[in-house]
């Protein structure tokens, strides 16, 4: 099968689309043929070694942990779907033509996979950390750098809690923070000003590590209703910087409900084949995305 693979940690250029042995299903697990995977960040932090020792990775290594696709092996113990279905979940090395997944759920009618596979981990994160900042119904919240997938999570999810959103974003994303439900102000000199012209702020995520963490931390008064998953500095002012994933299949479990009621949807700014995964990598880096991008198979 085809494969994304790299042989040392690095920029985008260390990726290599190689012929490699298929994986297989193990106890508790299910293959797909993968039609689609998610381009998480957490994708190019590994390869950039900026993980270890974290996730050390024994190289060379694959790429990606979200997928969607179709079962064509299903592991011992399995017995909520069979070969044939249609799934989405997390998994490991999903820039591949085949992928082993630990957690899975059936795709919603009408969703396409490369709608899916933009899914899995953006919303375990937006789920963890919204929890995680203490934010509740009727509560403020403030996120910095709303516009990428996790921003659209969180934005979501938060109007069908009742919470009231201020987003952040460049120019070119503020109508697209607004058709989500969030009060919206772009980046840059005076932005803190901007968002307290909205509302007094009860709780704050950092999503782009834009060095804001003293802003959010003023805006909201506590450290400790502050939440980061991009600087790693956040510690250092008594803000939880948010790294160990919480429950994948609570988090999918969450995914479908909200799709199948209409409350939920994250675009697909740009799809790319698995020899362009370093292009892939390379956009993500650069942010500004709107939505997710997503390697299709």
């Amino acid at each position: 099968m085809k494969k994304v693979s790299y042989a040392e940690f690095g920029g985008p250029d260390v990726l290599h689309l190689v012929d490699a042995d298929e994986p297989h299903a193990g106890p508790g697990e299910i293959r797909i043929a993968v039609r689609a995977a998610g381009v998480n960040p957490v994708d190019w932090r590994i390869r950039e070694g900026q993980m270890r020792p974290a996730l050390p990775a024994s190289l060379p290594a694959g790429v990606g942990l979200d997928a969607a696709g179709v079962v064509d092996e299903v592991g011992e113990g399995v017995t909520d779907v069979a070969v044939g279905d249609r799934v989405f979940g997390e998994g490991s090395d999903t820039y591949a033509e085949f992928a082993v997944l630990h957690a899975w759920a059936r795709t919603p009618e009408g969703l396409s996979f490369e709608e899916a596979a933009g899914y899995p981990s953006v919303m375990e994160t937006a789920l963890r950390i919204l929890s995680e900042c203490g934010v509740r119904p009727g509560q403020t919240l403030l996120v910095s750098g709303a516009s990428g997938g996790v921003g659209s999570a969180v934005l979501q999810i938060a109007r069908d809690r009742g919470i009231t959103v201020v987003g952040t974003a460049g120019a070119a994303n503020l109508e697209y923070l607004r058709s989500l439900g969030a009060h919206a102000t772009t980046y840059g000199e005076g932005w803190p000003e901007r968002v307290r012209a909205f509302t007094s702020v009860d709780a704050a995520l950092d999503l782009a590590g834009a060095g804001v963490l003293r802003e959010l931390v003023e805006l909201t008064g506590d450290p400790a209703t502050v939440v980061s998953i991009a600087d790693r500095t956040a510690p250092e002012l008594g803000v939880r910087f948010s790294g160990v994933a919480g429950s994948v299949p609570d988090a999918l479990k969450e995914t479908v409900r909200l799709l199948e009621q209409g409350a939920l949807h994250i675009p697909v700014e740009k799809a790319y084949s698995l020899a362009e995964a370093a292009a892939a990598h390379a956009d993500s880096r650069a942010g500004h995305t709107r939505g997710r991008r997503v390697i299709v198979i």
